[in-house]
């Protein structure tokens, strides 16, 4: 089985990382309900996406890196992120809920990536629709899901406006 290896530098995936939540902060700046609520044909709402990074980053994406860093090789289970929007909760879905919320979730992320040693980023995991991985791969997936969900923000709320 070949494993995917992550091959961008490591202080830039961090850097980028870090940087999500003003990303966010930015881009949803001035937004009303109206336009966090607009949903694209086919698509999610800008506020549905903001959960979803927060979501995302306490079940799966820091879950996944802790197991990773210690059990040998785990299998990770996929996520349904269709059966997350279904039925997820939604009791803190204000705009300056979601924004810190993920913030605070990002910070407990950033805390235990900054403390990985060389030896952990070639540590690896697979997932039946991934293949296997090393955490420096896993951590570039990572960057590339926020860059994607804060594409796909800026873009809903543009077309809200227009409309």
């Amino acid at each position: 089985m070949t494993t995917s290896r992550g091959s961008r530098d490591i202080p830039s995936l961090l850097e980028g990382l870090a940087a999500t939540p003003d990303r966010l902060e930015a881009v949803t700046r001035g937004a009303d309900d109206g336009a966090l609520d607009a949903a694209p044909a086919g698509e999610w709402s800008a506020r549905t996406v903001l959960a979803h990074l927060r979501d995302d980053e306490f079940m799966v994406t820091r879950l996944r890196l802790a197991r990773m860093t210690v059990e040998e090789h785990p299998t990770l289970a996929p996520f349904d992120e269709g059966a997350w929007a279904s039925s997820r909760w939604s009791g803190r879905d204000g705009l300056q809920e979601l924004l810190s919320d993920f913030r605070l979730q990002r910070e407990a992320s950033m805390m235990v990536l900054r403390r990985l040693e060389a030896s952990d980023w070639l540590r690896t995991g697979s997932q039946p629709e991934l293949g296997a991985f090393d955490v420096h791969w896993w951590v570039e997936h990572w960057l590339e899901h926020d860059e994607t969900h804060v594409a796909q923000i800026t873009a809903a709320l543009a077309k809200a406006k227009e409309e």
